[in-house]
């Protein structure tokens, strides 16, 4: 595989960009660009070929296809399959190159270090294209933004796995102190700036449940202190823990305690008493 190394003297030069969704039907097509080419797999995973190069590229990597070289795809595309894709130049330069011009290596697939941002980016640049708002010059930008995303290399396992556990602390400290507010898996991913799968996807493996049953848990544990500790009816208790219906509210206790908030206040408060 060859790895794309540049000095970035000026940014490169964007010609058009799209997201691919599969319908489960046909095969990338055999041809030759006169552009360089990015792949970010977003779903699913695609299977690609380059003059003598085969390559197997999975979700959340990168591939990047040279100008000028033959390529197209190995197997049928799966239904599951999405993948983002930018073509770009990289004008000569006029004189000599800096030697102090940033030095940026992409490898032709590559592990990305932060997929969100990555992904942040060809929305932004989706967006401002569909939109016909895109100029050059912020194109340019931001494709040399998303090189720059592309580039950087694979952490440490234990560096990755320190930050995986900030972050999904950062998740779980959220719904600790706005559990009893309007909020979602969304909105909590919104607030933090991560993309909702990807935040999602880190609480599971640091936490091994979803951020949408965490917010359950918490107002539930608080729903059972209120239950024995005090006058409220189970329909103020339910608004007080985040709850917008009761009767919502109703079905999640029951399914994570086995009884109605009826019931368990009527099972637990003489035995919450006596343990004083």
């Amino acid at each position: 595989m060859d790895t794309f190394t540049f000095r970035m003297v000026a940014p490169v030069k964007v010609q058009n960009a799209g997201l691919f969704i599969s319908r489960g039907k046909g095969i990338h097509p055999t041809r030759v660009i006169s552009s360089h080419e990015l792949i970010f797999v977003k779903n699913g995973q695609l299977e690609m070929w380059e003059e003598e190069e085969t390559f197997t590229v999975k979700q959340g990597q990168t591939l990047h296809l040279w100008p000028e070289r033959r390529h197209g795809g190995l197997t049928p595309l799966n239904s599951d399959l999405r993948f983002y894709w930018i073509h770009f130049e990289v004008p000569k330069p006029s004189g000599a190159i800096p030697t102090d011009a940033p030095l940026f290596t992409v490898p032709q697939v590559h592990d990305v270090t932060r997929p969100e941002k990555l992904e942040e980016l060809f929305r932004l640049f989706l967006v401002e294209q569909e939109s016909g708002d895109l100029n050059p010059f912020t194109a340019n930008l931001l494709m040399t933004l998303m090189l720059v995303e592309t580039s950087r290399p694979v952490k440490p396992a234990r560096a990755e796995q320190d930050e995986i556990n900030v972050i999904a602390t950062r998740a779980h400290t959220f719904i600790r102190l706005n559990f009893d507010r309007p909020i979602s898996a969304c909105i909590i991913a919104e607030a933090l700036g991560y993309n909702p799968d990807y935040l999602g996807r880190v609480y599971h493996k640091v936490f091994n449940c979803t951020i949408t049953e965490a917010i359950h848990r918490r107002r539930i544990k608080t729903a059972c202190k209120h239950l024995l500790e005090g006058e409220m009816t189970v329909e103020q208790i339910a608004t007080t823990c985040g709850f917008s219906n009761p009767d919502y509210f109703r079905r999640i206790f029951r399914r994570q305690m086995d009884m109605s908030p009826t019931e368990y206040r009527d099972v637990f408060t003489h035995v919450h008493m006596n343990t004083h």
